[in-house]
C-alpha cells in the first residue's frame, strides 16, 4: 500500500497544480468569497473522488486532460459540502485537514457564500468542460445534481443524519447504511459513474463499476467512523471523538469497533470482486479499495 499511497500523492499533486487555472479572482472587495472558495478547495485532502473519476475514465482510454474538469467540478461540490458541514449549525468544527475551517479563517457569512459559490461553480465548470460532447455533459450534470440532492442524495443523507441524532428509535443497521450510502456514498458512486460515462462504458461495465462504488462508499464512511474513535487528531486534521459525544448513529456505535471493521472488510472484498472483469487495468481502483480500510487519516 506504500506504492499506492505514492501514486495517490502524485495524482493529488498533479490535480492540485491544475486548480489555480480555474480561478480568476475579481479585483473588488467581492473577491473575498472567491478567495474563500479557493482556500477551502485548495486546503489539502487526498483527492479520492477526483482520483476515482480519472482512473475509471482511464479504463476506457480517456485522458486526464479530458476528465480533469469533471473531477474538479466534483471536488468543488464535495468541498462546498464540507464548508457547510463544518458550520456551527451543523458539526461546528474549527479545523479541516489541519487548517482553520472556512468560517474560522474568514467568517460565517463568507463561509456560507463560499459553499454556495463552489456548488454553483461546480456546474459551470462541468458545463464548460472542453472536449466533452453536449449530451454527455447534460447527463453528467443531471447525475451530479441527483447524487448531491435532497431527495435521495447527499443532502438527504445529511438531513437524515441530523434527524437520527434526535430519534434514537431509528437506530438500526438498515437506517445507518442508508445514511452512509447517501451522505458519503452518493458522491463516491458519482465519481466512478462519471468516469464510466466519459468512457462510454457498456451497461454491464457500468453496473459492475456502480457495484464497486457503492461498496467502497459505505466502507469509506465506516472507516471514518472507526478513525473518529481510534484515529490521531494530528493526522486526521480535525477534531475526533465527536460522533460519540454527539450521540451519532454509526456502525461503531451499533456494533463496536471489531464488527464494524469486519463489515468494512467484507464490503471491500465484494468491491474488488466487482472489478474482476476489468483485469489488471483496474489495479488502481482495486488498490484504492484496500487503501480505504488501511488508511490512518
Amino acid at each position: 500500500m506504500t506504492d499506492f499511497a505514492a501514486r495517490l500523492k502524485e495524482f493529488s499533486a498533479d490535480f492540485n497544480s491544475r486548480l489555480p487555472a480555474l480561478f480568476n479572482f475579481p479585483q473588488g472587495t467581492e473577491q473575498q468569497v472567491s478567495r474563500a472558495m479557493f482556500y477551502s478547495l485548495n486546503n489539502g485532502g487526498k483527492r479520492l473522488r477526483p482520483f476515482l473519476v480519472c482512473k475509471t475514465a482511464g479504463l476506457f482510454g480517456i485522458t486526464l486532460q479530458i476528465s480533469f474538469p469533471v473531477a474538479a467540478s466534483l471536488e468543488m461540490l464535495h468541498t462546498y459540502s464540507l464548508i457547510h458541514d463544518d458550520l456551527p449549525a451543523m458539526d461546528n468544527d474549527d479545523f479541516r485537514r489541519g487548517k482553520p475551517t472556512c468560517h474560522k479563517q474568514f467568517d460565517e457569512a463568507t463561509a456560507i457564500l463560499a459553499g454556495d459559490g463552489l456548488l454553483t461553480y461546480a456546474f459551470e465548470t462541468l458545463a464548460k468542460a472542453p472536449d466533452i460532447d453536449a449530451t454527455t455533459k447534460i447527463r453528467l450534470c443531471a447525475l451530479l445534481a441527483e447524487r448531491a440532492g435532497a431527495f435521495n442524495g447527499m443532502i438527504a443523507g445529511q438531513m437524515l443524519d441530523l434527524q437520527t441524532d434526535k430519534t434514537p428509535q431509528l437506530s438500526s443497521e438498515e437506517v445507518i447504511k442508508h445514511i452512509e450510502e447517501m451522505k458519503t456514498g452518493c458522491l463516491i458512486a458519482y465519481a466512478v459513474q462519471a468516469g464510466a460515462i466519459l468512457g462510454r462504458a457498456s451497461e454491464k461495465e457500468y453496473t459492475a463499476l456502480t457495484t464497486y462504488a457503492r461498496k467502497i462508499g459505505i466502507a469509506f464512511q465506516i472507516s471514518d467512523d472507526i478513525l473518529d474513535v481510534i484515529g490521531d487528531s494530528a493526522l486526521m486534521g480535525k477534531t475526533l471523538g465527536k460522533d460519540a459525544a454527539q450521540g451519532k448513529l454509526t456502525f461503531v456505535s451499533l456494533y463496536g469497533l471489531e464488527t464494524a471493521r469486519q463489515i468494512a472488510d467484507n464490503l471491500i472484498a465484494e468491491a474488488k470482486e466487482a472489478l474482476i472483469p476489468f483485469g489488471p487495468a483496474a489495479s488502481d481502483l482495486s488498490d484504492l479499495a484496500d487503501f480505504i480500510i488501511s488508511r490512518n487519516h
